[in-house]
């Protein structure tokens, strides 16, 4: 089953400095029938203004993956990192039994980037971080692992059983994804339009699968996506 949901569907919040789609219930949206796809429980679209951002905060039992697509921004956390993310960076936080963290947009000009929170398959983990920066041409015509479970140094680490793929498609170009039991895929278009299984998809679109067992993803348009493999609840 894919169940596409349209861009004008989102919820969308302005806060000024914050403009954000949230596409699963997050602080004060709340809808009973839109909490989680599996085991992924956030996807916010996010652009934060130039020398704002979110203040210090806590997390707690969640890998949390900051995916920068334009601009960049500071990361600092009680685990003692200070880093900068930019366009093209994966950085993932396992909260694990806790810590806090802040994002702030130093520069002159505002950042967009996705926030995707995943529950992890064990409580109590210890905090950790990692981030890499990659070259998009690795995503290029081709659906490319940036962020798994699975046991590659060349990805950024989750510790949970999911894994987060990038494509940049040419006009006609196609991909196919071969899906196991029990997996429950989440495909966002970041630009241009698609179809999955001759069903289509524009620009900021979203598909939730279940019970699939082969996705074939063609682009209309030149496109780009992310997705994102989850299992069903565990």
């Amino acid at each position: 089953m894919i169940n596409i949901i349209k861009s004008k569907d989102r919820h969308f919040s302005d806060m000024g400095w914050l403009k954000t789609y949230w596409l699963f219930s997050f602080s004060n949206y709340h809808d009973p029938k839109n909490v989680s796809h599996g085991m992924l429980r956030v996807f916010n679209d996010d652009v934060v203004d130039a020398h704002t951002g979110f203040d210090i905060h806590p997390h707690e039992e969640m890998e949390i993956v900051s995916i920068i697509l334009d601009g960049e921004m500071t990361h600092k956390d009680t685990m003692g990192n200070e880093t900068v993310i930019r366009k093209n960076d994966v950085q993932r936080m396992t909260a694990g039994t806790g810590l806090f963290h802040s994002e702030k947009n130093s520069s002159d000009k505002p950042v967009h980037f996705y926030q995707i929170w995943i529950k992890p398959d064990k409580n109590r983990l210890e905090p950790s971080y990692d981030q890499k920066t990659y070259n998009p041409e690795l995503w290029k015509n081709k659906l490319a692992i940036v962020a798994s479970n699975k046991p590659d140094e060349s990805i950024v680490k989750l510790n949970t059983d999911a894994s987060l793929y990038r494509a940049q498609l040419d006009k006609g170009k196609a991909v196919d994804c071969y899906l196991y039991d029990n997996r429950m895929p989440f495909i966002y278009v970041i630009s241009g339009q698609i179809e999955i299984n001759g069903e289509k998809l524009k620009k900021n679109d979203q598909a939730r699968i279940s019970n699939e067992t082969k996705l074939s993803i063609t682009a209309v348009d030149s496109s780009d996506l992310i997705l994102i493999d989850v299992p069903a609840y565990n």
